[in-house]
């Protein structure tokens, strides 16, 4: 059976734009991070433990191609020596490890944070496909196909809705828990086809390139959550992350992540320079309508005029939410909605729900405090309670 990872390339381009900045201001950090599934599978993900080894060993061969790097050269805000890195850079093999903890997987990455943060995306698609492929393929790709017209008629038929001050642009953001690499390839392309009037682009670089669409993405949760252990005080690791970001990239990139320590204490550190400075926000946990509500209050008490700034959603989307987000939101301010396993693994198969995050930074921990329940990923409790206390944080 062919590999899964086909190019170093397919990857979300939010690693790219993190790594580079990270490559630039702290170069020397060394990081842990760790494999969760936070759902049930159908059988114990640990039966797939020497077939992700074997697709480790791949992707530890492979390096990037002359046109990919000439096309990672080609965006602005990639700069000349970061792709100089590239193109001798290799994934160290010994750098990560896949175990078996009665029956759960487990996968650690731990090294030098420029040599180990990019595994991520790899390793959670490397487990959904093989996850995936024990499934029987031809009816689950059926009910795919049928699914994607469904969403398509649907997207038409929004089309008729009155226009709004605002128009209603949706992304891929599938590429870290899709069925397949060639399922989500042509959910790209026949969406790109049949909509271009609202599919604007994908976080998957290498269909970017495949397809001439804009790659999608800035920032996740991993870039704040290193400044917590970057020598600033702990209260100010967001004002730090923001700024290093601002110097790096000089206008570009400029979607702001909000809720590493909850959308409440990210606001308190949004003030007037990095309101002005950032063009919007990107929504990726809790009660989407009471976060988008607090983004139009800040951007008012600021005397910001809400529409020139973009509301990104990005929490486990369908296109039904979307809409009624769009519906509440777009006369007031741009919005943008990424939606991920509901275009790339909307099967009739439940998904995998796995994450494999940042869990320790210079050998201290570090941790997100989400507006929802359940994507807390640190067991270090008093770390986790010492950032709570700092940001007056409630847990979800």
């Amino acid at each position: 059976m062919k590999p899964i990872v086909r190019s170093l390339l397919e990857t979300d381009l939010y690693k790219f734009t993190m790594w580079q900045a990270l490559l630039h201001s702290h170069p020397g950090a060394e990081t842990e991070y760790a494999f969760v599934c936070r759902n049930i599978p159908a059988y114990p993900l640990a039966e797939l433990q020497a077939d992700v080894e074997r697709e480790l060993d791949h992707l530890c061969a492979l390096s990037f191609a002359d046109d990919e790097l000439a096309y990672l050269r080609g965006l602005r805000y990639i700069k000349s020596d970061f792709v100089d890195f590239l193109t001798i850079f290799r994934f160290q093999r010994k750098f990560i490890s896949v175990g078996n903890d009665a029956g759960a997987l487990t996968i650690r990455a731990k090294g030098p944070q420029v040599h180990v943060m990019g595994f991520e995306i790899f390793v959670l698609y490397i487990v959904n496909e093989l996850y995936f492929r024990r499934f029987e393929q031809a009816p689950l790709l059926a009910e795919a196909r049928r699914r994607l017209e469904a969403k398509i008629a649907l997207l038409r038929a929004f089309g008729a809705e009155p226009a709004r001050k605002h128009p209603f642009e949706f992304f891929d953001f599938g590429v870290r828990r899709r069925f397949s690499g060639d399922w989500q390839d042509e959910v790209v392309a026949t969406l790109a086809r049949a909509l271009p009037q609202y599919f604007k682009g994908t976080s998957n670089v290498y269909l970017a390139k495949k397809h001439g669409l804009i790659p999608i993405g800035t920032m996740a949760h991993e870039y704040l959550q290193s400044y917590q252990s970057f020598g600033v005080r702990l209260r100010d690791f967001q004002k730090a992350a923001l700024e290093n970001w601002v110097q790096e990239y000089r206008g570009d990139l400029g979607t702001a992540l909000t809720d590493v320590v909850g959308m409440d204490a990210f606001l308190a550190d949004f003030d007037l320079y990095f309101a002005k400075l950032f063009d919007g926000l990107r929504h990726d946990s809790g009660d989407p309508l009471v976060w988008g509500e607090k983004a139009l209050a800040h951007y008012a008490a600021l005397r910001i005029d809400a529409n020139t700034k973009r509301l990104v959603f990005s929490d486990g989307l369908d296109l039904e939410t979307a809409f009624a987000l769009y519906r509440h939101f777009a006369d007031r301010c741009m919005t943008g909605f990424g939606i991920g396993t509901n275009l790339s693994n909307d099967t009739g198969a439940t998904p995998l729900n796995v994450v494999m995050k940042l869990v320790s930074c210079n050998g201290q921990p570090v941790a997100k405090l989400s507006d929802s329940a359940g994507k807390t990923l640190c067991k270090d409790e008093t770390f986790l309670a010492y950032l709570r206390q700092i940001f007056h944080h409630t847990p979800a």
